[in-house]
C-alpha cells in the first residue's frame, strides 16, 4: 500500500507568484478600474505606489468605501472632485494611519487641546472626524478654502495598512458621484465610478455603513457639524455638550461633508411616513400604474405599512427587530436596493432619533428634500 505523500510548505516565491497570477487575472478594462484583494499585502503594496503617484484608489473604512488621493497634492485631490463631480465649497476628511500624525496637520494650539487627546484615545481609530485648523501642508483644495480640516484614523485594517503603506495622508469622501447613495460595497463603486478610479482594493461590506460623526473642536469650540456612526452621547459622555447649528444657518452647508440638503437622495422621491399613524395612511396607498418602494424600520413596521397600504414593487427592511445599529448598517444597502427597482416613489418609516437612529434619520430626512438635478442620471453619491 502506497504511503500518502506528505504536502510539501510553499516557498515564499510560490505564494508570491500564485499572488502575482491572480492580480494579473484582474488586470483592467477600458471601462473598469483594477480591483484587488485588501488582504493581499502585495495589494496593498501597488495600491500604496499609485497613491504616491498621484493615482485614485477607492478603499474600505469600517464606514464606507472611500475614493482615496494624497492629501498633500493638489492634483491629485482636483481628480477626486473631477470623479465625483464634487461640487467646490465641500471640504474633505484626511485619513491617518493613527492619532500621532494630527499635530502634522493641525495647528498646535488645536492638536494639544486635550479634548482631543481624549476623543481620539477613545474613540480611534473608528467612524469619528476632528476638524481642527489646518497647517498650511494641507491644500486649500482639500478644505474647500477653510480654514479647519477634518482628521480621522479609520477601523479598517485594509485603510490603516494602505495609509501606513503610502505614507502619506490620504483625502477621501466616499466612493461615488456627488449628491446620492455612498457606497458600502465594491459593486456599488462600480456602479457609480467605474473607469473614473485607478486602483480598487476590495474589503468586503463596510459594518459601519454610514459615515463618520463629524465634531469641530477648533478655537476651543466644540461642534456637531454631522451625526454620523458614533453616537453623540457617546462623545459628550467623554467632552460635555455638544453645540448643534441649524442647517439652514448661513455657512453651515460647507462646514462638513453630508451637509449639503440634497445628499444621499436615490432616483425615486421619498418621503417619511409612520404606519402607525392614521394620518400618514394616504402615503400608504398605492395607485394604478405606481411602482411604490417600501423601505420598513423593522419587520413590525412592514407589516403595519401592508396593512393600510400597498402592494409595494419593492420592500427593505433594516433590521428585523428595528435595532438602530443594524439599520445603520443597512441603510444605504437598502436605498440602493431600492434605487435600482425603477420606482415612482418610496415611503420610509422613521426610527427612533436617538443614538446611531440620530444618524439614520439625518440620512433620510435629507434624501426627502429631494434628489439633486442629475439629468436623469442615476443619484450616485456625495
Amino acid at each position: 500500500m502506497r504511503a500518502a505523500a506528505v504536502a510539501r510548505p510553499e516557498s515564499g516565491r510560490t505564494v508570491r507568484h500564485r499572488s502575482e497570477r491572480a492580480i494579473l487575472r484582474v488586470m483592467p478594462t477600458p471601462d473598469r478600474p483594477r480591483i484587488l484583494p485588501g488582504d493581499d499585502p502585495g495589494s496593498i503594496a501597488i495600491a500604496a505606489s499609485q497613491l504616491r503617484a498621484g493615482g485614485l484608489v477607492v478603499f474600505p473604512t469600517e464606514t464606507v468605501y472611500g475614493l482615496g488621493a494624497n492629501a498633500l497634492d493638489a492634483l491629485a485631490v482636483a481628480r477626486v472632485f473631477a470623479a465625483k463631480e464634487r461640487p467646490a465649497f465641500d471640504p474633505l476628511i484626511v485619513h491617518l494611519a493613527d492619532a500621532s500624525s494630527v499635530a502634522l496637520y493641525a495647528l498646535s494650539e488645536d492638536a494639544d487641546d486635550p479634548r482631543v487627546a481624549r476623543l481620539a484615545g477613545r474613540f480611534w481609530p473608528g467612524p469619528l472626524t476632528l476638524v481642527l485648523r489646518k497647517r498650511a501642508i494641507i491644500p486649500g483644495i482639500v478644505t474647500a478654502g477653510l480654514p479647519t480640516v477634518g482628521l480621522r484614523v479609520p477601523d479598517h485594517p485594509v485603510a490603516r495598512a494602505l495609509i501606513r503603506a503610502a505614507g502619506i495622508p490620504v483625502a477621501a469622501p466616499s466612493a461615488n458621484r456627488f449628491g446620492g447613495l455612498s457606497p458600502t460595497r465594491v459593486a456599488h463603486v462600480m456602479a457609480g465610478l467605474g473607469s473614473r478610479v485607478d486602483l480598487v482594493l476590495d474589503g468586503g461590506p463596510c459594518h459601519v455603513g454610514v459615515e463618520s460623526t463629524v465634531v469641530l473642536l477648533a478655537a476651543g469650540r466644540a461642534v456637531l457639524l454631522r451625526p454620523g456612526g458614533l453616537a453623540v452621547e457617546a462623545i459628550e459622555a467623554e467632552i460635555g455638550p455638544l453645540e448643534v447649528p441649524d442647517d439652514g444657518a448661513p455657512g453651515t452647508a460647507e462646514l462638513a461633508p453630508g451637509r449639503a440638503g440634497a445628499h444621499y437622495a436615490p432616483r425615486a422621491p421619498l418621503e417619511l411616513a409612520d404606519p402607525r399613524d392614521p394620518a400618514a395612511a394616504a402615503a400608504f396607498a398605492v395607485h394604478r400604474g405606481e411602482r411604490v418602494g417600501l423601505l420598513a424600520a423593522s419587520d413590525a413596521g412592514r407589516a403595519a405599512a401592508e396593512v393600510i397600504g400597498g402592494p409595494f414593487a419593492a420592500v427593505e427592511v433594516l433590521d428585523r427587530d428595528g435595532d438602530p445599529v443594524g439599520a445603520a448598517a443597512r441603510l444605504f444597502d437598502a436605498l440602493h436596493a431600492l434605487d435600482a427597482a425603477e420606482l415612482s416613489r418610496i415611503v420610509a418609516e422613521p426610527i427612533p432619533d436617538s443614538g446611531l437612529g440620530r444618524a439614520v434619520m439625518d440620512r433620510l430626512r435629507r434624501a426627502a428634500r429631494g434628489a439633486p438635478d442629475g439629468g436623469g442620471a442615476p443619484s450616485v453619491s456625495r
